[in-house]
């Protein structure tokens, strides 16, 4: 049989043999008795017999219609208790949310407040997936992601959270050893440390006090795939870098790096919340994007 059986036809079949009655069954699905009529009249003809013997008071069933009747009933409970545990989880939050976030935003700003969010809503679970490559949230069956960039046009549904502001930075003692660049285009002449999963990850684009632009493909000792990992080569004067303040800011606060370039701005990041396109999200998923936006919202310290 090639074509999917008659789900709807076999689930009003199952009610007529519960309540003993077409008319019955038609009043309790709120569907005409002639509706209920046709669809099994259509699940006959396509059995190829006869499910029920049909007098002016009596409604029997036929011995094909014995043997259907069990299989039709367990597929009506099944269709029934999985509407009904979909149902109970999108207004409560319940089930697992699939939640993908850069490697290290992921440690130090997300996965501190989770036992808080668990906390408040015991009946939902999270499997948190750290990495900084971008994910892709539909095919790979996420319910959300947070990114930190200018996002691009996309399907996504996208919750704007907080500004990300990124800092142009070296160690003092690298702008002792090369002096301290002035304009973005000087970075062409200094060893800088890059970071592979930037937009566009070979080129720094800047905006100027008097909005004039530049762009510099800067080249250095050292690349990597998770901005955390330049840290060390930055605090040993090896290079600049361009960072987001998350990273890079306990350095500038502490004086082990210093911002350079201050006049010159880059576009500006933020923080976003994004989710699959569709219908209304489940509770579980809305329930973790609502506890995110208050502890990562604007006016919120991150670490």
């Amino acid at each position: 049989m090639t074509k999917l059986p008659d789900f709807e036809a076999l689930a009003i079949f199952a009610k007529v043999v519960e309540l003993r009655s077409f008319a019955a069954a038609a009043a309790e699905l709120a569907l005409s008795k002639a509706t209920v009529s046709r669809a099994v009249g259509r699940l006959e003809q396509r059995l190829g017999a006869r499910l029920f013997n049909r007098t002016s008071r009596r409604l029997a069933l036929t011995d094909a219609g014995q043997t259907l009747a069990a299989r039709a009933a367990r597929l009506l409970a099944d269709g029934e208790a999985a509407e009904s545990e979909a149902l109970a989880q999108s207004v409560a939050p319940r089930g697992l949310v699939r939640l993908a976030v850069p490697m290290t935003f992921g440690v130090k700003a997300v996965a501190p407040l989770l036992p808080e969010f668990l906390a408040q809503y015991p009946d939902v679970s999270i499997d948190l997936h750290l990495s900084d490559a971008m994910v892709d949230l539909i095919g790979d069956g996420f319910d959300a992601g947070i990114r930190i960039a200018r996002l691009p046009d996309s399907s996504l549904l996208a919750r704007r959270l907080c500004a990300m502001p990124r800092h142009t930075v070296a160690a003092p003692a690298y702008l002792k050893r090369h002096g301290r660049p002035t304009h973005p285009m000087h970075l062409a002449q200094h060893r800088c440390l890059g970071y592979s999963y930037l937009s566009n990850p070979g080129i720094w684009h800047y905006s100027g006090p008097k909005g004039e632009q530049a762009s510099v493909r800067p080249a250095g000792p050292l690349r990597v795939n998770n901005g955390e990992a330049l840290l060390p080569a930055l605090l040993a004067g090896l290079g600049i870098a361009d960072l987001p303040e998350f990273i890079v800011g306990d350095a500038i606060a502490s004086g082990a790096v210093e911002v350079i370039l201050k006049n010159w701005k880059q576009p500006e990041g933020a923080v976003h919340l994004v989710t699959p396109p569709g219908g209304p999200r489940p509770a579980r998923v809305e329930a973790l994007a609502e506890f995110l936006t208050k502890r990562l919202g604007k006016g919120r310290r991150l670490p």
